[in-house]
């Protein structure tokens, strides 16, 4: 195990930058912090190149940190908060290799994101639709990074799970239809139905738009239905993770 001790060290330097998106899309490379989701990583088959552990790594996950393959540092703690972005390090970061982007199948069940942008909101609707046997997620262009550190917290290792891709949706959402899968937008108009009045399908899109202006009125326009989901209560709109959620579990 290599020992790093330094913050001017230039591999740390270099590994702080992963932070921003630009360097995370040049290097290819991303930061995974936190036992449990470098664990989720290796489980999976995502290639680490090399994992940095402060004094409560070495403490608490030493042992299976000798059984890896891949390099190690031990650094300080001031590294280690140089790495993270975190109040409180967790102890272990991993520098992970991009995953390849699956192919798309336009068959099963999608959620699409249309112009998502707050990270938490993007990773809980991708470990929900995880959760509830979806096929995969697509990020159309405006929704958070995948790679950002709070979206791969949110997502607590569904990405090793289901496909996540960036793509255009209005290229995608024809193609869906092509191969006869109902594509569903999201918004409260005269013509839109309620949720649980479509039929349950075993193929379906369902699209899920910007937190304040919804899905874009393109899209809108070639969905073949738009659902909405009653308010009961005096709340003027749910968030889009509970509504992304609440309409995957209602095709599951």
């Amino acid at each position: 195990m290599k020992e790093i001790q330094s913050t001017k060290n230039g591999l740390i330097k270099e590994r702080k930058k992963l932070h921003k998106r630009k360097y995370r899309e040049q290097e290819g490379k991303y930061l995974l912090e936190g036992f449990h989701l470098v664990e989720e990583a290796i489980k999976y088959g995502a290639k680490i190149e090399e994992i940095f552990i402060d004094e409560r790594g070495k403490k608490e996950w030493g042992t299976w940190i000798a059984e890896q393959m891949s390099t190690t540092y031990f650094v300080s703690d001031e590294v280690m908060k140089q790495l993270s972005d975190l109040p409180t390090p967790q102890g272990m970061i991993a520098v992970v290799q991009k995953e390849a982007f699956a192919e798309l199948t336009y068959q099963g069940k999608w959620l699409l994101l249309d112009n998502v942008q707050d990270p938490g909101n993007v990773g809980t609707m991708i470990r929900t639709a995880d959760a509830a046997g979806f096929n995969g997620v697509l990020l159309g262009k405006g929704t958070a990074d995948v790679y950002s550190t709070k979206v791969l917290r949110s997502m607590q290792g569904s990405q090793f799970h289901i496909p996540v891709i960036a793509c255009d949706l209005l290229e995608v959402v024809p193609e869906f239809q092509k191969n006869q899968v109902p594509v569903y937008g999201t918004e409260l108009n005269v013509d839109a139905v309620q949720f649980n009045q479509v039929e349950k399908t075993a193929n379906v899109a369902l699209v899920l738009g910007n937190e304040g202006q919804g899905v874009a009125a393109e899209l809108l326009q070639m969905t073949d239905k738009n659902l909405y989901i009653p308010i009961h209560g005096k709340a003027e709109s749910l968030n889009v993770g509970v509504a992304a959620g609440i309409l995957m579990y209602a095709f599951v």
